[in-house]
């Protein structure tokens, strides 16, 4: 019996595409880097390759050790000057940051369906890829009239070792929940890196709106439909005893 219910967040919970919100954080943060006396070009291009550190962790460290260990190796940087960048990026992530809420397609549906589900009775896990720090996930909530208290287990990279799509970043996941794949259910918006658990044995449920679908997967093969099936799909789902 289904009693979880995992959500991705950007382009899911979050009504905005993508390619427009890493353009304008891109935007922004390259302002921080100026600030610090950095090459902004080179910067970014030190937050992709921690990034792509983060996708490939095999599980040996936590994703905020191979994103800084890889950023720092790339710009030279240690000791004091690399937790002053660290810092700068924490406050950044709570504050300018937030330029990107402008992107978001205003709906009540998000954080509406999310405490109905949490009435009926269901466990709710935030499983946003975890490449960002626990304030970014804050931020981007908020965005939405959520907070990380709306869920029993929120994914961030100081509390994961693995990345979508790989498998081991949802069998993590279950571990952490100590719930089986067939307790769950999976909403997100990315055939390949939300709708892989299928897999595992984890139902689905792919939302169209802002479905990032590089792949060309066929999404026929998965429950599919707009926000507001989602949320009509969720409702209809029986109340889970307390």
């Amino acid at each position: 019996m289904i009693d979880t219910i995992l959500f991705d967040l950007d382009g899911t919970l979050i009504r905005y595409r993508q390619d427009d919100f890493i353009k304008t954080y891109f935007n922004e943060l390259s302002k921080v880097f100026v600030k610090l006396d950095l090459d902004a070009k080179t910067a970014v291009n030190g937050i992709w390759v921690g990034t792509k550190a983060m996708i490939k962790n095999d599980g040996a460290e936590l994703n905020t050790k191979r994103f800084w260990d890889a950023f720092s190796e790339y710009m030279n940087l240690e000791g004091d000057q690399l937790k002053l960048v660290e810092d700068s990026c924490d406050r950044f992530y709570s504050n300018e940051f937030n330029v990107a809420k402008s992107l978001v397609q205003h709906s009540d549906i998000s954080a509406r369906t999310v405490r109905e589900m949490a009435k009926k009775g269901y466990n709710l896990v935030l499983a946003t890829n975890p490449v960002f720090p626990p304030c970014a996930v804050d931020s981007r909530l908020a965005w939405i009239g959520l907070t990380q208290q709306d869920f029993q287990f929120v994914t961030h990279y100081e509390n994961s070792s693995f990345c979508k799509p790989n498998p081991n970043y949802y069998k993590e996941v279950l571990t952490k929940i100590d719930k089986s794949p067939e307790q769950c259910l999976m909403v997100g918006n990315n055939p390949a890196e939300d709708m892989c658990v299928k897999e595992l044995g984890m139902s689905v449920f792919l939302v169209t709106d802002y479905i990032e679908n590089e792949a060309e997967l066929d999404i026929n093969e998965f429950t599919h439909g707009t926000m507001e099936d989602m949320e009509e799909f969720l409702m209809a789902m029986p109340s889970i005893p307390f």
